[in-house]
């Protein structure tokens, strides 16, 4: 961008700042005389008497009722708080940020502010991100911040993804895209929490003080706190009176609460003094929740998933997950797992575990013991520390011995490594996402321990989160129907199965989740020859870079060295006894039904 370039671009978002603020005029002179005589009614009531019924009624609603001074301070006879409301406002300031906004060669045109209203999701106006590009160039910037011996506290800095999820209007000038979740120095942007918001009205009323938390001109985090009265309500806007300066666009307006009720995004001007301000603008939060609502028919399953942290941003269905009960097993419960069988198939077909490309094998979560391998019953899981999910699951299958086993809907985090190497119930809860078994539930479920092997797969470690729409069946009951035609070696079957890692999956909680899952079966046929051959179950066109979106999935038998590809994986000799190694396409073969596999 030339000098030129960069003039007309800060004049164009003068202009469009100039514009919202002379909207902002005219609504404020177009309520003069009602707000003046709402003004008078004021001075001898309070917002309790002078507000609808209605809205009084929904103020009283999210008052939190061991708040016994609540109504007194609303109707303005009492400025006391408990102490913990300033914790509440220090932790709200937390997940607010400056947006320092730059064009495609990083040169820095001006500063806003924003704010996160979900794990993955970042707020401001649409005059501080007005488009895609601009998004896609300009960075939030955490913690920028002097902490109490008036140091700086370390900036964090994130990139905001587009890409993802971007959602504008200039009418109501906001902006709502989502925001790496790591950021290049290793920062998780959950760090900084999130500003819930609610879509009911009535969350402040007229004749209330507001707090805004801003970082004006670009500066560092500042607060304005309660000597900021609401003058007025529109159908989508708020009138207060805060100090506020440039660079606060985008800043979040708080009631007594902390709750957000109100997007800040321009002065309104003295019509005999244009240098000064009279009132400020915020857009109801309300309002920007309800023309999100509207858009949603335009999103894709994975956007929809992106904002269901946002209260009744969007119309999903309404999900019966259970309480997931989630127990504790003793470290002796591991003692004796030997886990996978690299000779289960006989000695003469030894199948040792994959290895791993160099650039992945520091990303191996390690056991306490220094090993990387968890061994269960019957079956062993290797983990990824960045992921927290299984990079594989490979398990033992005799068929002559396999015994029904109750389904135990108990799950358990594995003590034996860190906690935060495995994704919790808090992935699974309120939305559409199964906790799909890798292992699955009957295959290790044989021999004298198979009760054992049962409860063994309801670890976290061998969960993967799995759209409900996921159609099961299209894995064809892979494992059945290749048991069934492993006449030799006593129906044995061994089977590598995990997630495809991509750096484009869709982030959810902080866990970006798999849009592919592959499986690899290993048979002896009736010639005493191996039979090895992999599948890869997608919803993606694998021909083409589309967009993630949870759909009809498909399922394809391609070539192992194509998981090895996928995965960074290496099965050694297991690819020579893969049937069609050598395809030259790369799609694989459409598995329809269960005489589409090629095991010769």
């Amino acid at each position: 961008m030339s000098n030129k370039q960069l003039d007309e671009f800060q004049k164009f978002n003068m202009n469009l700042l100039e514009l919202q603020q002379q909207q902002a005029l005219k609504r404020y002179i177009l309520r003069s005389d009602e707000r003046e005589r709402m003004a008078r009614e004021l001075k001898s009531k309070n917002p309790l008497e002078v507000d609808t019924p209605e809205r009084v009624a929904l103020r009283k609603s999210i008052i939190n009722p061991r708040d016994g001074l609540a109504i007194e301070r609303i109707i303005g006879r009492e400025d006391l708080f408990p102490i913990s409301y300033l914790e509440a406002g220090l932790k709200a300031a937390t997940s607010v940020c400056r947006i320092e906004i730059r064009d495609r060669i990083g040169r820095v045109l001006g500063y806003g502010t924003g704010f996160l209203v979900s794990p993955s999701l970042l707020l401001t106006n649409n005059h501080v991100l007005e488009n895609y590009d601009t998004a896609q160039s300009s960075v939030a910037q955490f913690n920028y911040e002097i902490d109490l011996d008036l140091n700086e506290r370390p900036m964090k800095s994130f990139r905001l993804t587009p890409e993802r999820f971007f959602i504008t209007d200039q009418k109501l000038d906001f902006t709502l895209v989502a925001i790496e979740e790591v950021s290049d120095d290793g920062t998780k942007v959950s760090n900084f929490g999130f500003l819930p918001l609610i879509s009911q009205t009535g969350k402040a009323l007229v004749g209330e003080y507001v707090s805004i938390i801003q970082h004006p001109s670009g500066a560092h985090k500042a607060v304005a706190i309660r000597e900021n009265q609401i003058l007025d309500v529109f159908d989508n806007y708020i009138h207060y009176t805060t100090d506020t300066m440039p660079g606060s666009s985008g800043s979040p307006v708080f009631n007594d609460e902390w709750i957000v009720i109100s997007l800040h995004h321009a002065g309104v001007p003295d019509p005999k003094n244009p240098a000064e301000f009279i009132a400020n603008e915020g857009i109801r939060i309300s309002s920007i929740l309800q023309f999100v609502t509207e858009q949603c028919s335009n999103l894709n399953d994975a956007q929809k998933l992106l904002i269901n942290f946002i209260e009744q941003g969007c119309e999903v269905p309404e999900y019966t997950n259970e309480e997931m009960v989630v127990e504790d097993l003793s470290a002796s419960w591991y003692e004796g797992s030997t886990g996978y069988d690299a000779r289960f198939l006989g000695d003469e077909h030894e199948l040792p575990l994959p290895t791993f490309m160099s650039d992945l094998e520091d990303d191996i979560a390690q056991l306490q013991d220094g090993s990387n391998v968890l061994n269960y019953t019957n079956f062993s899981i290797v983990m990824s520390k960045s992921r927290r999910l299984a990079y594989y699951t490979v398990v033992n299958i005799d068929g002559n011995q396999l015994i029904d086993i109750e389904r135990n809907d108990n799950w358990y985090f594995d003590s034996r490594i860190k906690i935060e190497y495995q994704c919790g119930p808090e992935l699974y809860k309120n939305n559409p996402l199964d906790r799909g078994h890798l292992v699955r539930r009957r295959d290790p479920n044989w021999g004298e321990s198979a009760e054992k092997a049962n409860k063994d797969t309801f670890h976290f470690t061998n969960c993967a989160p799995q759209h409900s729409n996921l159609n099961q069946k299209s894995w064809l009951d892979l494992e059945n129907y290749i048991l069934h035609n492993a006449k030799n070696s006593n129906l044995k079957v061994t089977v590598f199965t995990g997630p495809v890692f991509k750096v484009d999956d869709i982030t959810y909680r902080g866990i970006q989740i798999p849009a592919e899952f592959w499986k690899i079966a290993v048979i002896v046929k009736e010639d005493g020859s191996l039979s090895a051959t992999a599948y890869l179950q997608t919803q993606k066109n694998l021909t083409e870079d589309l967009e993630f979106a949870y759909g009809e999935y498909k399922t394809y038998q391609v070539p192992i060295s194509k998981i090895e590809v996928m995965t960074g994986l290496d099965f050694g000799a297991i690819r020579d006894h893969d049937p069609i190694n050598q395809l030259e396409s790369s799609i694989g073969r459409v598995i329809k039904k269960s005489g589409d596999i090629k095991f010769e």
